[in-house]
């Protein structure tokens, strides 16, 4: 059977999505790289692409579920919803940051030009305090469901890896790099890296 290009990209996109966000998290702790400029620019250039790689992600999550029935199907479908609509949300907010960095001229042009478009009424509530957060609200249920449904993809440590995770990069985003280690620790049976022990169908 040929292997369709959305699973050819999986383990692509297992590896690239969280290493893009540590090296995001990373430059962010280099002098200068949360002003205008480069530095700004090159960050957040490499999470908007690890974002998008994410999207590989969730779409390999929801094809590895087979849930019974109409009800999980549509239970399924609406946590890919969910977590598809967040990462809409973030991709906005990242490029929202492209753009203020692109055309701020120092750091107090870039407050100005923020506080400008985050004034914009439904902007603030949906690409910054409320809209990201469906990501990962969506993505832990896809994780669940992939670590306790009957195809068990994953093992139970990896939706706990990445809330543990999200947890610290809330706490302090100086822990990026730090919890995209733990992301690609938690989705790497997804890419076959790690293997997952299925369960084996009792004998009569």
């Amino acid at each position: 059977m040929n292997t369709s290009k959305p699973a050819r990209l999986t383990p692509l996109a297992v590896v690239g999505a969280p290493a893009l966000m540590g090296l995001y998290g990373g430059v962010r702790l280099l002098e200068g790289s949360r002003d205008p400029g480069p530095g700004w620019l090159v960050g957040h250039g490499l999470m908007f692409v690890g974002l998008l790689l994410f999207g590989v992600v969730l779409a390999a999550l929801r094809r590895g579920l087979r849930p019974r029935g109409a009800v999980g199907r549509l239970a399924a479908d609406a946590a890919a919803g969910t977590a598809f609509a967040g990462l809409v949300a973030s991709l906005g907010q990242i490029g929202i940051d492209l753009y203020v960095g692109a055309v701020a001229v120092d750091k107090a042009d870039q407050h100005r030009l923020f506080d400008v478009v985050q004034s914009r009424p439904g902007v603030l509530p949906a690409f910054y305090t409320v809209g990201p957060l469906l990501f990962y609200v969506g993505l832990l249920a896809l994780l669940v469901a992939a670590a306790a449904g009957r195809t068990r993809t994953l093992r139970w440590w990896s939706p706990v890896l990445v809330l543990v995770g999200t947890a610290m990069t809330a706490a302090d985003l100086a822990l990026i790099p730090l919890a995209a280690v733990l992301y690609l620790a938690a989705l790497a049976p997804l890419a076959g890296f790690t293997a997952v022990r299925r369960p084996v169908a009792a004998r009569a």
